[in-house]
């Protein structure tokens, strides 16, 4: 049984206040793949490139990653993303934007992929979202869906409609409300819920995650670091460990999706920690025990009467 990411693979120029960086790989389905990679073994992705990414895709293919999926258009540009990030690391502005090839991209989901139990739809228009789920010959037993507030602003319709058929939806906070018209986060995960997905996990950056399921409520920290150098493709490998881990205990309940979201939160905080995915490219096993051990000493405790 496959996982199966559906996402950008694309090239991104970043500035923050620790550096800058010329064009490099980058995209949601790149930094998700590299993060499951490390947790499940068959790892496929759906995408687009053009003919200039060249031998960038090799970076995937060294993890084990299947692109079979990912389409190259002759002649064509790959999606670009340059941003500058400010002091607070938090917000940005984006200063260039050029879709190239994603504009017209039509997921292709190759034969060899309909064996996807777990399926991780990544931030594209809800009509690529709908379109993969509607070429799978199976419903996945796991589908987790990315989005945020554009798709909200230009799309709603069609993102309620795609939101009916998927498992976990993944936003942060402002999106969340924004979605459900409610400030109160409790409030707002329970009308998100009553759209859709059984699970709910609302992203708050540096103050962690929460995980809204079954009647309960899981709050994970967030790992404090001295230095964050970038957060782009945060978000994206979270949720590639949050399905990487339950693709490989295969197994989905709330007590997993509780650890999911603590190694995506594990891996998460590795891939801030360079720019780009150069910190993800070179991760060991060990690296990531160590990191969740941290996660778990951030919040374990006793009290005594």
């Amino acid at each position: 049984m496959s996982l199966v990411i559906v996402g950008t693979v694309a090239f991104d120029a970043i500035e923050t206040p620790f550096g800058k960086t010329d064009k490099i790989v980058g995209g949601a389905a790149t930094f998700a793949g590299l993060s499951a990679s490390y947790l499940y073994d068959n790892v496929k992705l759906v995408s687009v490139i053009g003919e200039d990414f060249g031998d960038n895709i090799d970076m995937l293919t060294h993890k084990g990653i299947d692109v079979e999926g990912v389409e190259v258009i002759p002649g064509g540009k790959s999606f670009f993303w340059s941003g500058k990030y400010h002091n607070d690391m938090n917000s940005r502005d984006t200063l260039i934007t050029e879709l190239n090839v994603l504009a017209d991209f039509d997921p292709k989901v190759p034969i060899s992929y309909q064996d996807c139990e777990f399926l991780l739809l990544g931030n594209l228009t809800p009509q690529v979202q709908q379109s993969t789920l509607d070429r799978l010959e199976k419903t996945p037993k796991l589908v987790v869906l990315d989005t945020m507030n554009f798709w909200m602003d230009v799309a709603l319709d069609d993102l309620k409609s795609v939101l009916k058929k998927v498992d976990v939806l993944t936003i942060n906070d402002a999106e969340a409300r924004q979605l459900a018209g409610e400030y109160s986060l409790v409030k707002a995960a329970k009308i998100i819920q009553d759209m859709g997905p059984k699970y709910l996990i609302i992203k708050k950056g540096e103050h962690g995650a929460l995980l809204f399921g079954d009647g309960q409520v899981f709050s994970a920290p967030a790992l404090p670091l001295a230095d964050v150098f970038d957060p782009t493709g945060a978000g994206d490998t979270f949720a590639g460990g949050f399905i990487g881990y339950l693709a490989k205990v295969k197994s989905v309940n709330f007590n997993n999706m509780k650890n999911a979201v603590i190694y995506g939160s594990a891996l998460a905080s590795f891939c801030v920690e360079k720019f780009g995915t150069e910190r993800l490219q070179n991760l060991t096993q060990e690296d990531i025990s160590l990191r969740l051990k941290q996660f778990i000493a951030l919040s374990k405790f006793e009290i005594s009467e």
